[in-house]
């Protein structure tokens, strides 16, 4: 059996050589590219086997899976199918109307052609733009969703009561065919307008104001100026205006943009509101403050002379050989507190800030105590938007900015005629002599319409004889001195003027004019800026509000009756 194995296992058939040449010649014309020629074999039943079991088994899950979707959750599908086919649109609500405090409107809405919203439309009157502010609209995406579904206010009144003024969208709910188009519609939730908002400005002294002030920026080379009314007994801000200004209509469509661009590219500054956000140098306007620390301080009798021959000297740190210079606008002669302020002494005011001579001076940390008494250098609480602090000059101030640099008594006496580092908001010094008006209660400005004061009112505790020697010496300003342009018949006026250098080479200067009316019963506190114009100009804010006054006797007589 051995044997008979091995010899089967053997038993191959020879091939002769010859056969084998005889062959290589006769080779079928085979593609072995395309694998035609090679030798197949049978697929084994185990890969069968796999492979069927494989396809079974992913057939069973999409059979698993059909019929949970179609049985156990067919429901919610199908109602979900359904609302594929609704879609909703926001109806959008009414904004507020603006009215001024006789119920003038000042921002209405209207509805423009292919528009879902209405649009605002801002009064054409002068001086607005920074108290009304604009809008930003709805808008869509390239599918013509809406992506932002509220008007949103953006600036001024606009923005700072913006959910009073918004109201609430509704919704409506529709259906679409497979196209697209509308098959039914129903109304879900309607709109809910707007509340309307009464401001406490006065529209015809506010267009005059500021035209007032873009005739002098025009004709005394100023680039800009603000002003402010405020009724000294409860905070309304009657005028608030800030030039040079904006178009709300231009801002809210967005569509100008060459405006828009001529707007940005201004170095005027047009999207500042200057009665809050704007801070200046405010030169002789502080003097009134000044003169109250000094009386309260006892360090001169109100009817004490100082005789101002147009400077004072000092020795310089540097070189004692050699003297600093601080000058006088002129020669005043002698002064008293009266005169000083109705003159705009600024020898009498270096004296009692600083000391000269045998007068004793105040120093700076009560400078800075008094006029922060009075509001300076901390924000109003304006129901606005954008009011900036200010910056009332110290020697901790000087170490932070000049560190190495001591406090030495010339930067006193800068500071005492509101130069060096002195910085204020409009709104501030309105807010500050409307407290020398109404007996030391400073209040908190408010842009709406109010009956009596908003707030807490903080009470400063000056005695009522130490104000009246400075009201009597700002009206003087008004009768004898350096404001007698205001000094109109219908109107009793206090007020102290006052200029700023500004500039890197002090080319410049800012013009003040601040006061209150009537000087007997005063009622209205007033500020007004003019920005830098020509350090030579003769012609500065008074004149604006000479020109205000003018139009208030004639045309709103109730201001001073």
């Amino acid at each position: 059996m051995i044997f008979r194995r091995h010899r089967r296992k053997v038993a191959i058939p020879e091939v002769d050589p010859d056969e084998i040449f005889l062959d290589s010649q006769n080779i079928p014309s085979f593609d072995s590219q395309q694998f035609e020629g090679r030798i197949e074999s049978a697929i084994p039943k185990r890969t069968i086997v796999f492979l069927g079991s494989f396809f079974v088994f992913v057939g069973v899950i999409f059979i698993f899976k059909a019929g949970v979707l179609q049985i156990k959750m067919g429901e919610a599908y199908s109602l979900r199918s359904e609302q594929n086919s609704l879609d909703t649109l926001p109806l959008f609500s009414d904004r507020g109307i603006i009215f001024d405090r006789n119920g003038v409107e000042l921002v209405t809405n209207k509805m423009i052609p292919d528009s879902d919203f209405p649009v605002r439309n801002y009064t054409d009157k002068q001086g607005f733009s920074h108290i009304l502010g604009y809008v930003s609209y709805p808008a869509k995406d390239t599918s013509g969703v809406y992506w932002q579904k509220e008007i949103i206010g953006k600036d001024g009144i606009e923005k700072s009561m913006n959910s009073i003024l918004s109201g609430k969208n509704g919704l409506k709910i529709f259906e679409t065919d497979a196209l697209g188009d509308i098959k039914s519609e129903n109304l879900v939730n309607a709109p809910e307008h707007g509340e309307n908002v009464n401001l406490a400005i006065d529209a015809r002294l506010q267009n005059e104001f500021s035209e007032s002030i873009e005739r002098l920026a025009d004709t005394a080379g100023f680039i800009g100026g603000a002003g402010v009314i405020m009724d000294v007994n409860t905070g309304e801000v009657i005028v608030m205006t800030s030039f040079p200004e904006y178009d709300s209509n231009i801002l809210s469509l967005g569509s100008d943009r060459a405006t828009i661009s001529s707007y940005i590219h201004d170095n005027r500054k047009v999207f500042l509101n200057k009665t809050i956000g704007g801070l200046y140098t405010p030169g002789s306007i502080v003097k009134p403050f000044v003169a109250v620390g000094a009386l309260m301080e006892g360090v001169i009798d109100p009817s004490k002379q100082i005789l101002s021959t147009g400077s004072i000297s000092l020795p310089n740190p540097y070189n004692p050989e050699l003297k600093t210079i601080f000058n006088d606008w002129k020669a005043h002669g002698w002064v008293d507190m009266r005169k000083a302020l109705a003159v705009s002494s600024n020898v009498y005011f270096y004296a009692i800030a600083g000391g000269f001579g045998d007068q004793k001076g105040m120093g700076i940390s009560n400078i800075k105590k008094y006029t922060q008494m009075f509001g300076l250098g901390k924000k109003t609480g304006i129901d606005m938007v954008g009011e900036l602090t200010g910056t009332i000059p110290s020697p901790e101030w000087k170490e932070k900015n000049f560190p190495g640099d001591v406090w030495r008594v010339g930067d006193t006496y800068n500071t005492a005629i509101g130069q060096y580092g002195f910085q204020v908001t409009p709104i501030q010094m309105v807010r500050a002599v409307a407290a020398i008006a109404n007996g030391g209660k400073l209040l908190n400005p408010t842009i709406l319409k109010t009956d009596e004061p908003v707030g807490n009112i903080e009470t400063i505790n000056i005695p009522e004889d130490v104000l009246n020697i400075v009201r009597e010496g700002m009206r003087m300003v008004v009768t004898e001195g350096s404001g007698t342009i205001m000094n109109y018949s219908g109107i009793t006026v206090a007020a102290k003027t006052g200029t700023a250098q500004v500039g890197i080479s002090k080319n410049y200067m800012n013009s003040w004019s601040m006061g209150f009316f009537p000087y007997e019963n005063p009622r209205y506190a007033f500020i007004v800026l003019m920005e830098k114009g020509p350090k030579t100009n003769t012609i500065g804010a008074s004149h604006v509000m000479k020109d205000v006054l003018s139009y208030i006797n004639t045309y709103a007589p109730e201001y001073v009756e």
